[in-house]
């Protein structure tokens, strides 16, 4: 337990916030501790602990900081403008995600969808990115990330690192896409191996992979369509 008399830098290093957020996790820290890595920095008599725990106090706990006003955050001792924009800032971003529904996420029911969703970010790219689409029941984008940047080469795209994400989402298939900077979407020897091998994977695991999408300028293949899925 932080001890509020000390200042940050008196708190023995694995007990400090950031600290322990690296090595425990979001969950394991308090309201408290949460709050004082928005603030960053205390004053010159308190460390940023007791500041965040005098916010919360000030609001009676997260619930009435949702509402509070920026001018209301800055007639705390210890809270600027810098600090309080941080703080509201955050409580907006929780809002929103709160608020998300299902029916807001992209629904993937054909390549054209697929190729639609990424077609503006990923024709102008330079170099190959390798993304994978993860989706739920419902072919709803559940989450994207981008797995690899590079030529593709089926030793290089790990199975792993594109499943890894699926089991963290609990998405019941992926779609993966990548880009050719040379704008012709014909797919390569490389991209026919990877596509076997994630479909081989998947199968086997009980995560489809439903398609391989190759993105050219304003054109695209589908390598479901050409029998390779």
């Amino acid at each position: 337990m932080l001890t509020e008399n000390l200042l940050i830098r008196d708190y023995p290093v694995d007990d400090r916030p950031r600290e322990r957020f690296i090595n425990e996790g979001a969950k394991a820290l308090s309201n408290q501790e949460l709050l004082a890595l928005l603030l960053r920095t205390g004053t010159r008599n308190e460390s940023v602990i007791q500041l965040s725990n005098r916010l919360l106090t000030q609001f009676e706990g997260l619930r009435l900081l949702t509402d509070a006003s920026l001018e209301e955050m800055m007639a705390l001792k210890g809270i600027g403008e810098a600090k309080a924009i941080q703080v509201l800032a955050a409580v907006e971003l929780g809002r929103r995600i709160s608020n998300l529904s299902f029916d807001e996420r992209y629904v993937i029911r054909s390549p054209e969808d697929c190729a639609n969703y990424c077609m503006n970010d990923m024709r102008f790219l330079t170099q190959e990115h390798f993304v994978c689409l993860y989706l739920n029941t419902k072919n709803q984008v559940l989450h994207r990330q981008t797995i690899f940047i590079g030529s593709l080469n089926a030793s290089i795209v790990h199975p792993r690192e594109v499943f890894k994400e699926a089991f963290r989402r609990s998405a019941a298939s992926i779609i993966c896409v990548h880009n050719h900077p040379s704008g012709d979407p014909s797919p390569s020897r490389e991209d026919i191996e990877v596509t076997k091998r994630l479909t081989e994977c998947g199968k086997i695991i009980g995560i489809d992979l439903l398609d391989h999408i190759i993105i050219g300028e304003k054109k695209f293949v589908s390598l479901k369509e050409k029998g390779y899925v």
